[in-house]
C-alpha cells in the first residue's frame, strides 16, 4: 500500500514557527495530495526543492508576496482567491509582507503526470497571484471534505485530487499554448466489460474506503483516463456513482433486514447513521426511518 503524503513531502514552509496550522490531512491516508490550512505571519525564507507540486490559495488579502532572488525576483499584491503555484523539484525563495490565511495543496508528481498523459513530461509554470476559479473551487472542496472527514469519502478525495491535477495541466503547465491539452482526447466511455468489472468491485467493497486508483486499476486505466471514461459512460463521477450504490443497498436492507439502522449504515459504507441520513435526504428526499416504515 502506498504511504500517505505528509510534511516530509513538502518544501518546509509548514514546519516553520511563523505558521499556525488549523487542520491538515495528516493521518487520513491521502497518498496523492496533502492539504494544510493555516495562519501565516510575515517572513522571508528560502526552501529546498520538494517532490510535490505546491498550490497556495490565499483566503484573505490583499498582501504583497515576493518570490525568487535578486534580479530574478518579482512581487505582486495578491488578493483573496489568488494562487501561488510552485513546481516540484525547484528551490523556493519567498517573502510574505503581512499576516495571511492560506490553504496549501501539495500534489504528487505521479498525479500530475497521470493527468498529463504519456506523451511527454509535464512541467508546471511558476505563478504568483494568478486566478483560476475551477482550481480554487477544487481546493476549497478538499478543505470542506477535510473539515467533515468521513473515511468513506476517500474516493471523492481522490477524484478532487485528479481534478486539481488535470486543471494544473490544462491551465498552468509551462509552455501550455504549444502543447496538447488532455481535453483534446476523444471522450469515449468505459467498455461494457470494464464497466461491469469496476461495478463489481464497488459492490463487493461497499463498506470499505475505496481509493480511485484501485478502481482505475480494475479497468486497466490510469486514474485520469478512468475518471473521464467512467463519467462519459455513466454521466457521474466515480464517487457519485459509488454513493448511489451505497444508498440503493441501504434502502434494500432497510426494507428486508431487521438490523438496527446504525448497523445497516456501516454495512453499506457510511460512517454512522447520521451520515446515511444526511446522504439519503440529499439524494432521495427521505430518511432511513421513513424507508424502513415503507412510507
Amino acid at each position: 500500500m502506498t504511504s500517505e503524503l505528509g510534511l516530509l513531502d513538502t518544501n518546509g514552509i509548514l514546519g516553520q514557527p511563523w505558521v499556525e496550522p488549523e487542520r491538515t490531512s495528516a493521518g487520513l491516508g491521502w497518498d496523492k495530495q496533502y492539504l494544510s490550512v493555516q495562519r501565516e505571519r510575515p517572513y522571508r525564507e528560502s526552501f529546498a526543492a520538494a517532490g510535490t507540486h505546491l498550490v497556495i490559495l490565499h483566503l484573505d488579502g490583499p498582501v504583497v508576496v515576493r518570490r525568487g532572488r535578486g534580479r530574478a525576483s518579482r512581487s505582486r499584491k495578491v488578493p483573496a482567491g489568488g494562487l501561488f503555484i510552485h513546481p516540484a523539484g525547484r528551490d523556493l525563495t519567498v517573502e510574505l509582507s503581512g499576516d495571511l490565511n492560506t490553504v496549501h495543496l501539495y500534489l504528487s508528481d505521479d498525479a500530475l503526470q497521470d493527468a498529463g498523459g504519456a506523451d511527454r513530461q509535464v512541467e508546471l509554470a511558476e505563478e504568483l497571484g494568478t486566478t483560476d476559479g475551477l482550481l480554487e473551487q477544487v481546493v476549497r472542496s478538499l478543505d470542506e471534505t477535510l473539515r467533515q472527514w468521513e473515511p468513506t469519502a476517500r474516493t471523492y478525495v481522490d477524484q478532487l485530487g485528479s481534478m486539481a491535477a488535470a486543471q494544473l495541466v490544462r491551465r498552468h503547465r509551462a509552455g501550455r499554448a504549444a502543447t496538447r491539452s488532455p481535453g483534446d482526447e476523444l471522450a469515449r466511455g468505459l467498455g461494457s466489460r470494464q464497466f461491469e468489472t469496476v461495478r463489481a468491485v464497488m459492490e463487493e467493497r461497499l463498506a470499505e474506503p475505496l481509493p480511485l486508483a484501485e478502481l482505475a486499476s480494475a479497468a486497466g486505466l490510469s486514474v485520469s483516463q478512468f475518471s473521464r471514461q467512467f463519467k462519459a459512460r455513466t454521466g457521474l463521477a466515480p464517487h457519485r456513482f459509488l454513493l448511489g450504490l451505497r444508498v440503493d443497498q441501504a434502502c434494500r436492507l432497510l426494507r428486508t433486514d431487521p438490523a438496527p439502522i446504525a448497523e445497516i449504515a456501516i454495512r453499506c459504507g457510511f460512517s454512522h447513521q447520521e451520515h446515511l441520513t444526511r446522504v439519503m435526504k440529499a439524494q432521495l428526499g427521505t430518511t432511513p426511518g421513513t424507508v424502513r416504515r415503507g412510507s
